[in-house]
């Protein structure tokens, strides 16, 4: 298996010679003075200190340039470490054991600062702003951000490491250090290394790594180190504001508290030197230089510098800052700048190389870190699952086409559909990185890469590196695999696409080219539920495709959907035919069974009836439906019903036209639309009434037919081929048609009776007679019938309390007396006619009636209780009449005295309405005692008095004789 290469991130922008030939690099630094201009300190093993200068900018290559050179005195330490402070124009170098302090252009001789002697380390303060207050800048709280020295917001200040001292000074604008505090008798060893960011100060001895706080003055060992270990190395990880902390070759990442967090670095060797660029730690060994991923711990690039032949390691350095994109490597004989190749160059290179699983993870990391825009995210998804596409890899390809909140799902159309067609102007020609070839059918894509495949494994086995996956050089797939493979993704895709905001005429392209997939597989189901939902394909595309491939019902579905109701229903048509010849008279059980709407349809004949009836039940296109609803019907008469009186069209059919078009044969259909015409619609048309009683009647005398030959059958057949059954009774209402007709019969007045009447009056339906003799007032045939064809006692007394006359009673009890045709007399009934509404009759009458063959003691008890019932009656009578007569002497009584009162007037006597003195004027008195001139009698009438009170609907009674005593 071939080595796959690594990824290139750094790569070399410009070289320089050292202008101090044979001596080792000790120390290396990049000062930045603008965007486009960074300055460069080295110092040697000799003691000689160069300056050079960087340019680079987007528009021109970058080029370093050598500025000056100057020697600090040295006994063959060198220059450990530079420190240039720009805001003043100084550096701070540390050199033999001193500190020297030179100006920027190095042009002046190196000062020594006579207050430290015997200096092993030495660094200057960063300033975080993320850990806010400190001991130097008052306890303000700012944003998260570090200063390294190359902002003019940075404090000069300075540790530094005299043996086991530690000695805190500061840069005054003089040029001059000042001692701020000293500290000693935390640390045990010789100070070699200090890191100081914030109010952190680390330190690195050959005994471990300690942590002084400016703050409160604690100080605590946070790692204590081997014997054997190696020199320890502190490195500023500027970007995440966390330390590294060499143990041998592992670096251990620790917060400003000390804390470890995230994960180590495990070098290969213990590095000589390190920086940070990005997400990468830049570490060298000798003249190797590797990256390693901070997160991952991976080595993601390795580089080696020529040697020099001096032996000496090459030395890094870096910008120091969160935007650092720039690496300094520097050996004896030159000076080489690698700058970072950007993420999308990266991506590229990757992607050239066939590194999709690298290049996946670095656009994530640079995704998570705000280093991405979405536009670059997703044409970079784009571009990844187009090269995976045409790499056979289809699965993964739709899975990055998901991810590309960009990409047009137009793009993806050329795969599908040859060129040119509908929709070929809207396929965007974008060409990506130019990484994958033109788009074309998935047929010639496969085709491709099985060539690709073939030649790959031919070259492999002559020993030359291939990029192609070694699965498919293994196990070679299939074309007809790879298809179905590609369709059912690219299937996959669309169906996504269906949720997103499309335009019109991308999304008729979606739909129409996923019906293609859908075919191309066979998918039913899928076909039929995407031409049943609401979609966007375009049947004028797919009408040929589907009818030359026999799905009919997808296509009268998509027709349904489209408004093109009439070819929707000849399919359906057509379909039901065809199952009725083929399939559907195989199975009669099922057959038999439509009838029952609580059955699932499973037949192909009768789903074919349903969605044609669905169609219907929302067209008020008259002659359609009309054209149509006999081949439903001959399935399925509940759904011809349904069609009929559906209430989801607009504007109602015509009933005349209606009932003209259904079958005669259909009498069940015929009388449920009648049904709701009368009862749902409120038709008051004595046609419809007329005609839906007679049907009624006519089915009623059916199967009172059936009725009668069922029984003779039964009587005739042995018990064990019995079977009970409800007859009469129907899919389409559900309840027997007789129950039926007789609740027509009695609910309606608008039937012609006499022509009901004519149909029924020879048959047996003696309940239907009795309603419409009832309704055409022959009181006689309807007790006749009630009393003594029926012999329903309860209905026949019911019937003479609606008619409400004696004779009626008298009647009836001369049928149960003389039931006439040679029947018995029907005494019981007689005698229960009696019991309840003797009251009713005349007992001369009835005596007279009475048959000398009843039997006294049926009749004892209930002559007896009408004879005394009688008596009571008459003297009842009596006491009302003379309670009466009382009440009206009382009256006479009481209206004589009030005739004969007397009223005293005089010559102070007023009328109570105008208060006129009466004297000799006329006058009335009311009963209610008030006395009006005649004037006002005539105004007011003689009903009502001047005290409003009106006689003729508020009578006013006084006590008679009768109650007083």
């Amino acid at each position: 298996m071939a080595v796959k290469p690594k990824p290139r991130i750094l790569e070399p922008i410009a070289k320089s010679a050292v202008d101090s030939p044979n001596s080792p690099i000790k120390s290396l630094v990049l000062s930045k003075l603008s965007d486009e201009q960074t300055l460069i300190y080295v110092g040697t093993l000799s003691g000689a200190l160069l300056s050079y200068s960087i340019r680079y900018s987007q528009s021109a290559p970058a080029e370093i340039s050598f500025l000056n050179r100057i020697i600090i005195p040295s006994t063959g330490i060198g220059v450990n470490s530079i420190h240039p402070v720009v805001e003043i124009g100084k550096i701070i170098v540390h050199s033999d054991g001193f500190l020297f302090l030179l100006d920027a252009s190095l042009a002046e001789p190196a000062k020594r600062v006579s207050l430290f002697k015997g200096v092993t380390a030495s660094c200057r303060r960063v300033r975080s702003h993320n850990y806010g207050s400190n001991l130097y800048n008052d306890g303000e709280s700012h944003s998260n951000h570090v200063d390294n020295g190359n902002s003019g917001s940075s404090s000069n200040l300075f540790a530094v490491g005299i043996g086991k001292k530690l000695v805190l000074a500061e840069l005054i604008l003089s040029g001059s250090l000042v001692i701020m505090k000293d500290i000693q008798g935390f640390f045990d060893g010789i100070i070699i290394t200090l890191l100081w960011v914030g109010d952190s100060i680390f330190v690195g001895t050959k005994i471990g790594y300690y942590l002084y706080n400016c703050v409160n003055g604690q100080c605590e060992l946070i790692f204590s180190l081997p014997d054997s270990s190696s020199v320890p190395i502190l490195k500023l990880l500027v970007r995440d504001l966390r330390v590294l902390l060499m143990v041998d070759n592992v670096g251990i990442i620790v917060d400003m508290a000390g804390q470890p967090v995230e994960g180590s670095l495990v070098f290969k060797e213990v590095p000589d030197s390190l920086r940070e660029i990005g997400n990468y730690v830049v570490a060298s060994r000798g003249s190797a230089v590797e990256l390693y991923h901070k997160k991952t711990g991976c080595c993601v690039q390795r580089f080696t510098v020529s040697g020099d032949g001096t032996g000496g390691p090459c030395v890094l350095a870096d910008e120091e800052n969160e935007s650092g994109k720039l690496v300094l490597v520097a050996t004896s004989l030159k000076l080489i700048c690698y700058g970072k190749v950007s993420g999308e160059e990266q991506i590229k290179d990757m992607l050239r190389k066939k590194n999709f699983k690298e290049a996946i993870f670095l656009v994530e990391a640079l995704d998570s870190e705000g280093e991405m825009t979405k536009e670059m995210l997703s044409f970079i998804h784009a571009q990844v699952g187009f090269l995976l596409l045409f790499d056979l890899h289809f699965k993964e390809a739709v899975d990055h086409f998901l991810l590309s909140e960009n990409m047009q799902p137009s793009e993806l159309f050329p795969f599908i559909m040859r060129d040119p067609n509908r929709w070929t102007l809207l396929v965007p020609r974008n060409r990506y990185w130019g990484l994958h070839p033109p788009p074309m059918l998935l047929e010639n894509v496969i085709d491709d890469g099985l060539t690709s495949i073939q030649r790959a494994a031919f070259l492999k086995k002559a020993g030359l590196e291939i990029a192609v996956d070694d699965e498919f050089l293994l196990n070679p797939p299939s074309r007809s695999d790879l298809l179905e493979s590609a369709i059912e993704n690219m299937i996959r895709y669309l169906q996504a696409c269906r949720g997103r905001d499309l335009t019109v005429q991308v999304k008729e392209g979606v739909d129409t080219l996923l019906m293609y997939l859908y075919r191309a597989l066979n998918c039913v189901e899928d076909m039929e539920r995407l031409a049943n939902s609401e979609n966007s394909c375009v049947v004028e595309e797919l009408e040929a495709l589907l009818n030359e491939s026999g799905h009919l019902r997808t296509l009268a579905f998509l027709y349904a959907g489209k408004g093109m109701s009439a070819k929707a229903l000849a399919i359906w048509r057509i379909l039901a035919r065809n199952y009725s010849s083929s399939i559907y008279h195989k199975d009669q059980s099922v057959e038999s069974d439509i009838q029952d709407p609580s059955r699932h349809f499973t037949s192909g004949r009768e789903a074919a009836a349903i969605e044609g009836s669905k169609i219907l039940e929302e067209s008020s296109d008259q002659d359609l439906v009309l054209q149509h609803l006999g081949w439903i019907a001959d399935i399925n008469q509940v759904l011809a019903v349904q069609i009929l009186i559906s209430e989801k069209r607009e504007n109602l059919l015509s009933p005349d036209e209606v009932i003209a078009a259904i079958d005669p044969k259909k009498v069940e259909i015929l009388q449920r639309y009648l049904q709701w015409l009368i009862e749902d619609q409120d038709s008051d048309d004595s046609q419809y009434h007329t005609a839906y009683a007679l049907l009624l009647a006519k089915s009623a005398l059916e199967i009172s037919e059936l009725e009668l030959s069922t029984q003779d059958s039964v009587i005739r057949m042995p018990k064990k081929e019995m079977k009970v059954s409800e007859p009469g009774s129907s899919s389409i209402f559900g309840s027997p048609v007789r129950e039926r007709f007789q609740i027509f019969l009695q609910s309606s007045d608008l039937y012609d009776a006499e022509e009901v009447l004519d149909m029924i009056e020879e048959s047996e339906l003696w309940l239907e007679k009795a309603i419409l003799y009832r309704k055409l007032g022959r009181e006689r045939l309807v007790l006749q019938i009630l009393a003594l064809k029926l012999e329903n006692c309860e209905a026949a007394e019911q019937y003479c309390e609606e008619i409400g006359r004696p004779d009626a009673y008298t009647q009836l009890l001369e049928m149960y007396l003389d039931p006439e045709d040679g029947r018995e007399p029907m005494f019981k009934a007689a005698v229960r006619l009696l019991h309840n509404h003797g009251e009713m009759l005349d007992p001369l009458q009835v005596f007279k009636r009475l048959s000398p063959d009843m039997p006294l003691q049926l009749a004892s008890n209930t002559i007896l209780r009408l004879l005394r019932a009688r008596h009571h009656h008459h003297h009842k009578g009596q006491i009302v009449h003379n309670m009466s007569r009382a009440s009206d002497v009382d009256a006479s009584l009481a209206r004589l005295e009030e005739r004969s009162r007397h009223v005293l007037i005089n010559e102070v006597s007023m009328c109570d309405s105008c208060h006129s003195r009466l004297g000799t004027k006329l006058f009335a008195m009311y009963p209610d005692d008030t006395v009006v001139c005649y004037k006002c009698y005539r105004r007011q009438g003689e009903s009502t008095s001047v005290t409003g009170r009106d006689f003729q609907n508020d009578s006013l009674v006084k006590p008679g004789w009768l109650v007083t005593r």
